[in-house]
């Protein structure tokens, strides 16, 4: 018997309804791809508030035996009418926490894809629900406290009837009620960060896209902009933005379109409109980085910062997952370097996972990829994906892993003037 083990929190268990249960037996468990992982109280935090549980069904948990001190799948668990068939839980994080385990559960029998989250290893002790996860930066401009659906919808009618009632306008108030998109909703509550998506096309095939999933997929989380938006429409917007927001951002490259590079020369007349009014607010690009000719044009327009993103540093692994059609690996890394040369504000949109991003040989790609670009910020990102769907497309890693946040740890300590964090930010101009 471990007395260790018993101290760690309880494993929590649904049934077909969703109801979660605490065991009383098992223990938390996680997962480091596909292997279960000893749990530290360090990586342990109580559920931020508005953190989300999910259940995953004919998926069984996997429990910690604290007798044996032996992890082992629970097929069935005690419910109201006796022994039933369970199924594992796992928690999605509010926006600024990072998970360190995926959740422990088999796979094998579910036919479907689960849909795009960050699924997270969670249990319940007497703290309440706890997660394993660490925050790796706080903004109050993205607590979703500050984000009240009840104040939303009269600022939509305003702001349509006001300021501006165009295509754009309009599918991005579908973005802000139904998709629940924070920076869709600054836009009508005019503060900090409003977005700009502006293309349908995309030149890769993510396989996490979260605008575009095959038949056979889970059902995308947005919906993706199916027209081409006016110039006068998006600078209009943005100028507004920029003239009555608190520390405006103009975003293009959204969850909700392709990849906005297809539409550069679109994106450029925008910038260089934007200019011609004022020097004030941010202009920033979210991207695949898939053409450094593209990123110099906008930067040439005006572009203020951008934020590329990238799942791995390794282009084996990149290539499993973001699947480019038009570009390599080598694009993406000249465009980061296009653009810290020309000495604009230049991020990393890191998708991180858990097994995958933690391990020795990606912290020495990602820190190559650092020392030859000269990188500014990383934001690290949970990819969210089917923790299945993900690791069965992945090549096979030769290094074993040692925890998202010991692996931040390691960044920050061997470049110390790097920026880590979650959230895009206002720049300070002189």
């Amino acid at each position: 018997m471990h007395k260790d083990f018993f101290s760690l929190p309880s494993m929590l268990y649904a049934d077909m309804k969703g109801r979660i249960f605490e065991h009383d037996f098992y223990r938390m468990s996680g997962f480091y791809g596909k292997n279960p992982q000893p749990l530290d109280e360090s990586c342990l935090v109580t559920l931020p508030e508005f953190s989300k549980l999910f259940f995953l069904p004919d998926c069984s948990p996997v429990g910690l035996n604290p007798e044996t001190g032996q992890w082992e799948t629970v097929f069935t668990a005690p419910f109201d009418h006796g022994e039933e068939k369970c199924f594992a839980v796992a928690a999605f994080m509010e926006p600024g926490w990072v998970r360190v385990h995926l959740p422990a559960a088999v796979y094998t029998a579910k036919k479907y894809t689960l849909p795009m989250w960050a699924y997270t290893a969670v249990g319940c002790n007497s703290r309440g629900y706890v997660a394993s996860a660490f925050r790796v930066e706080y903004n109050h401009r993205w607590d979703p406290k500050n984000f009240d659906d009840k104040k939303l919808i009269k600022a939509i009618k305003r702001y349509r009837k006001n300021i501006s009632d165009g295509a754009l306008t309009s599918h991005l108030g579908t973005c802000a009620v139904n998709n629940h998109c924070f920076a869709a909703k600054n836009l009508f509550l005019e503060r900090w960060e409003m977005p700009v998506p502006v293309s349908s096309k995309c030149n890769a095939g993510c396989l996490g896209c979260i605008s575009l999933q095959p038949e056979k997929g889970c059902k995308a989380s947005h919906q993706r902009i199916s027209f081409r938006p006016d110039p006068s429409e998006i600078i209009a917007m943005a100028l507004h933005h920029i003239g009555h927001a608190e520390d405006p951002i103009i975003s293009f490259g959204q969850g909700c379109e392709g990849e906005p590079l297809t539409e550069y020369k679109l994106i450029g007349e925008c910038i260089s409109g934007i200019r011609k009014e004022t020097s004030s607010g941010t202009i920033n690009l979210n991207t695949n980085g898939s053409n450094p000719e593209h990123v110099k044009f906008l930067i040439d327009s005006g572009l203020d910062s951008i934020r590329i993103s990238m799942s791995s540093a390794r282009p084996d692994f990149y290539n499993a997952y973001h699947r480019p059609i038009t570009f390599s690996f080598s694009d993406v890394k000249a465009s980061i370097k296009t653009a810290t040369d020309a000495g604009i504000y230049t991020m990393l949109n890191y998708l991180v996972f858990p097994g995958v991003t933690d391990c020795e040989e990606e912290f020495s790609a990602l820190s190559s990829l650092i020392e030859d670009t000269g990188l500014n910020f990383i934001h690290l990102k949970n990819l969210c994906i089917d923790p299945d769907l993900y690791l069965t497309s992945m090549p096979e890693g030769s290094s074993s892993s040692y925890g998202i946040n010991m692996f931040a740890g390691f960044i920050k300590e061997k470049f110390p003037d790097l920026e880590l964090g979650y959230f895009n930010k206002a720049l300070i101009k002189p």
